[in-house]
């Protein structure tokens, strides 16, 4: 009889050495599919296949996660733009950036809508992250293209490109990289102080007067929301702002997730109006595609409180709830989609999509950068930016 072989051991498990930058990669794509507050660590472990216990090892808690990926997106940034010689052309520093915000794409949405969420102390720090990275694309921008405010047009170019962070169009990176350089240079390239004339004056609707209760309760958390972020913002926060008590808001709403609801979906009617009124008085695509353009600075501008709650805290409702806002969304950008595709045929449907969310991410940035003061040549200052990212 031949002796039974001891059976070997199993070796142990060894712990990656890029453990770390396996949770930040996990988290930030969660994060920036899920949003901040829907976000969970339970959600990050079963991304990374380790416990949640295990994770916790790492990162104290949610914030303290959620914190550094929102650096990891900014670091690699600065570190790509260092990398480029000095004397590089513009087209060069773009890529770079490009690049990087496309290979990170599922997870660099993080820093655009959910610095919010980050504390006084953590925001200033990203802050002065991004003014670096801006000013060395101003300072390729001012040497190769010296117009009328270069931090302005720097600033919006980086927005065209970190757009592709905030949509799922489904595009292959290099064609990605080479539509958004292509479209970030167009921006670059475009004097904020010219075509003024050419803008359209558009009349958004007005956003209803409270009349009711319910809607007092809207118009009172909607400014919270954009302030403070929907997770920090509490049902007595709310309920002081209407002078009620926190028991008082379930007469008039099943919970603060409904509330948040009611806000995007004022977002998306109201904006849903401007476009309706402004195409009526379009009379040929490239029009029409201006008229798109200034309807949304227009409402970016005017609601901005509203417009960034519903951009930020989107992904964070349940389902039931947000599926009725995610096909408004797409309705809009399908709009855009066909102007464009008449004004550039070459383009197939997944890029004129992209580039629609390129010139969103012009005026989004390009607001920011203007703190969203308001008045004529603001808004058409960053329209003309956003019809140059579509190459009209």
């Amino acid at each position: 009889m031949v002796p039974a072989l001891p059976s070997a051991r199993p070796a142990p498990a060894t712990r990656p050495r890029n453990r770390r930058q396996l949770i930040l990669d996990a988290a930030g794509r969660v994060f920036s599919e899920r949003g901040y507050h829907a976000a969970s660590m339970e959600e990050v472990a079963v991304g990374v296949g380790i416990t949640a216990t295990a994770l916790y090892r790492h990162f104290p808690n949610k914030y303290a996660l959620f914190a550094e990926c929102a650096d990891v997106m900014v670091d690699g940034l600065v570190e790509a733009l260092d990398e480029v010689p000095s004397e590089a052309p513009l087209a060069g520093v773009l890529a770079a950036a490009a690049r990087i915000t496309v290979a990170h794409r599922a997870s660099g949405g993080v820093y655009r809508w959910e610095a919010r969420y980050l504390n006084r102390e953590d925001r200033r720090r990203l802050g002065v992250k991004f003014d670096r990275l801006v000013e060395r694309v101003d300072a390729a921008v001012q040497h190769e293209l010296p117009l009328s405010d270069g931090r302005l047009r720097a600033t919006a170019a980086l927005g065209a490109i970190g757009s592709i962070t905030m949509h799922h169009t489904s595009i292959a990176p290099r064609r990605a990289e080479e539509l958004l350089v292509a479209s970030a240079l167009r921006v670059a390239a475009t004097d904020p102080a010219a075509g003024r004339q050419d803008v359209p004056a558009v009349a958004l609707p007005v956003r209803p007067v409270p009349r009711t209760r319910r809607e007092e309760i809207l118009a009172a958390s909607v400014p919270l929301f954009a302030r403070d972020g929907f997770a920090s913002v509490t049902n007595g926060q709310i309920a002081e702002a209407v002078g009620l008590t926190p028991s008082a808001l379930y007469r008039h709403y099943p919970g603060k997730i409904d509330i948040l609801a009611a806000a995007c979906l004022q977002a998306a009617d109201l904006l849903s109006q401007g476009v309706e009124q402004s195409l009526q008085k379009a009379t040929e695509p490239r029009e029409a595609l201006v008229a798109l353009a200034a309807t949304y600075v227009a409402y970016s501008f005017e609601y901005t409180d509203l417009n960034s709650v519903a951009e930020a805290e989107l992904p964070g409702l349940p389902d039931g709830l947000r599926d009725p806002l995610v096909l408004a969304q797409r309705r809009h950008v399908g709009v855009w989609e066909q102007q464009l595709r008449l004004v550039r045929p070459e383009l197939d449907s997944r890029q004129a999509r992209a580039l629609a969310h390129a010139a969103f991410g012009v005026v989004v940035e390009a607001g920011r950068h203007l703190r969203w003061q308001d008045g004529p040549a603001e808004r058409a200052a960053v329209t003309g930016l956003a019809t140059a990212a579509l190459g009209v």
